[in-house]
């Protein structure tokens, strides 16, 4: 049993990571941020919920960039393939839920 308060979270470095769960190979982990990440594509699904704070979300489609500006409560689903990267505007606490190992 756990109980996490999300808001309370900071990491020492940007995308700092406390590690929630391993379900079956599936992660669970709260980041912290106050950055960029880069842009990557993952070999699997990853979902992203933005628990405190403003990131706005950059894909490719197509080989054309696109944005979604994310607020508290929402969410990103990243399919496979898809070519992605998170901007925080200002420090951001992220749930990200993705198979074990990916980038």
């Amino acid at each position: 049993m756990k109980v996490i308060r999300s808001r309370e979270f900071t990491a020492e470095r940007a995308w700092g990571a406390l590690d929630i769960a391993n379900m079956g190979g599936v992660t669970t982990r709260l980041h912290w941020t106050d950055q960029p990440y880069k842009w990557h594509v993952n070999d699997g699904e990853e979902v992203f919920a933005i628990l405190d704070g403003t990131v706005e979300m950059r894909y490719r489609e197509q080989g054309v960039e696109k944005s979604a500006v994310l607020q508290t409560g929402d969410v990103f689903f990243a399919g496979i393939g898809c070519e992605h990267v998170a901007h925080p505007r200002g420090a951001a606490r992220i749930l990200v839920i993705e198979k074990e190992g990916s980038i």
